[in-house]
């Protein structure tokens, strides 16, 4: 199998499987901090804060494996 299609194939899963797992875990940690502030109205602000970091968090994952796609992209380390 040519290195350049190895490394193309590799790109598209690095960054296909973790943005669909992060974008399945942003839609139901924000599903679970909406029903939460609707039974708990007082701690609203807090229940936001917590939620905004868990996003945060969760949207690092992506950008990790983003640097690596590219870095298989354009640096190719599989060539010789």
């Amino acid at each position: 199998m040519d290195v350049n299609i190895f490394s193309t194939v590799s790109v598209v899963f690095v960054m296909a499987i973790p943005a669909a797992a992060a974008a399945l875990a942003m839609s139901k940690a924000i599903a679970a901090a909406l029903e939460s502030m609707a039974r708990q109205h007082e701690v609203r602000g807090s229940i936001t804060t917590t939620m905004i970091i868990g996003l945060a968090l969760i949207e690092a994952l992506v950008i990790y494996c983003l640097v690596v796609s590219l870095i298989l992209m354009f640096v190719n380390p599989f060539k010789s």
